[in-house]
């Protein structure tokens, strides 16, 4: 499940072990946590399960997404789907907007049984609301491919905007289509060509040829 990251590369600290992570001040959660990921990145994957648990059980959200993740590679002696699940929804319910965007691949992905499309939006949606570009990307998608819930071209094109205006390539894209074809919007060459060419300066191989017709296009009439 490559799309599962560890984040947060944070200050290392030394933490001192479980019995002391209820009485950690904020900073000092933080510094631990950035220890924690270090261990996990030295390949040190027990001790680093050992300090995600300790962090998690004392409310760290970042730690329990991060020990969620472990969970999915199967990092773990005992990794459960499970209770990654359980892991991200208290990240999730504390705010982490990464536990939110996991939990819609969780589900769309069907690890958890048969994929879930219904709530996978729902947790999209969520995290698009915080601010996750690529989680309005996916409630873009979801919108537009019906997937989850009706195909709704104008909510496509509401998320699409918001994830283009933050800088997606393949959303600015989108959008220029949407936009030359009407979908979801009425039909605009001009903004079409905005887009593309928001897209082609981002490197986007297929905007070019796009512009250029436009470009033909608009000239012509």
């Amino acid at each position: 499940m490559s799309k599962f990251s560890i984040g947060l590369l944070l200050a290392a600290a030394v933490f001192a072990g479980p019995a002391v992570a209820d009485e950690m001040i904020p900073a000092e959660r933080h510094a631990a946590l950035g220890e924690a990921v270090a261990m996990y990145e030295r390949g040190d994957l027990g001790g680093a399960e050992l300090r995600f648990t300790a962090l998690a059980a004392a409310g760290e959200a970042a730690a329990a997404h991060n020990l969620a993740v472990m969970h999915l590679r199967g990092e773990l002696p005992n990794p459960s789907v499970a209770r990654a699940r359980d892991l991200l929804m208290q990240a999730a319910g504390q705010g982490f907007v990464t536990a939110q965007l996991a939990l819609g691949e969780l589900y769309e992905s069907g690890r958890l049984g048969a994929p879930d499309l219904p709530e996978a939006l729902a947790w999209y949606e969520r995290a698009a609301l915080s601010g996750s570009v690529d989680a309005e990307v996916a409630t873009g998608t979801a919108y537009f491919m019906g997937r989850g819930t009706p195909v709704d071209s104008a909510q496509a094109v509401h998320w699409y905007r918001q994830a283009a205006n933050h800088g997606d390539v393949g959303a600015q894209y989108i959008l220029g289509s949407m936009y030359e074809k009407g979908d979801g919007v009425s039909a605009d060459l001009r903004l079409a060509r905005y887009w593309y060419a928001a897209a082609a300066r981002q490197g986007d191989e297929a905007a070019p040829a796009k512009l250029k017709d436009i470009d033909a296009r608009l000239t012509a009439q």
